[in-house]
Parts: structure tokens; sequence; C-alpha cells
């Protein structure tokens, strides 16, 4: 297993153990509770990370992708989509180009 996998699979399971804690207490917690509050902070933090790059900040666009992983975790443990659904997904698309998955959407 890859160090990032370590660290995303580590602070998943943290993510996921504040689930029903106090809110108060813990900002991973309110997110969960919050699942509205989790997709605002997701987009804000992406926001950031797509200005870094455009500045090529590299230490910003690090710790930008570092706040959008966590807050994505924190999205998926709020709809209780695991980590495990995503990997089948990007494992259904790997047969695809890129062009040909996004042209067989719909809509």
């Amino acid at each position: 297993m890859s160090r990032f996998a370590e660290v995303v699979d580590r602070l998943s399971a943290v993510i996921a153990s504040r689930a029903g804690g106090d809110v108060a207490a813990s900002w991973s917690a309110r997110l969960i509770a919050e699942p509205s509050l989790a997709a605002k902070k997701l987009g804000e933090e992406a926001l950031e990370l797509a200005l870094a790059a455009v500045q090529a900040d590299r230490p910003a666009i690090v710790g930008e992708s570092a706040d959008v992983i966590y807050h994505f975790l924190a999205l998926l443990a709020a709809t209780g989509v695991s980590l495990n659904e995503v990997a089948e997904e990007l494992a259904r698309r790997e047969a695809r180009s890129g062009l040909a998955e996004k042209a067989a959407r719909p809509g």
C-alpha cells in the first residue's frame, strides 16, 4: 500500500470515528452532522486549490490538496458513501478514455 493510501485510510477512520460526536468539540463531527456544510467546505477548498494551481504556488497546492482530501472524506462520511464505492466507480471507468466516459454521461 502506498504512503498516500495509508494516510487516507487512517484519516478516513478518524473522521468516521467522530460521527455522532460533540459538534462543538469536533470539526469532523460537525461536518458529518451537516452534509451541506461538508459540501460547502469541499467546494471552498477546491476553489482555493484551483487558484493555487493557477498561481503555480507549490506550497499552497500541497496544503490546499490536503484540505480538499480531508473535506472530501468528511463529505463521504456525511453522506454514507464509502471509499470502496468511489474506488469501484474509478475502476469501472479505467477501461474508457476520459473523453468517451464524459460523452457517455446522461445530459
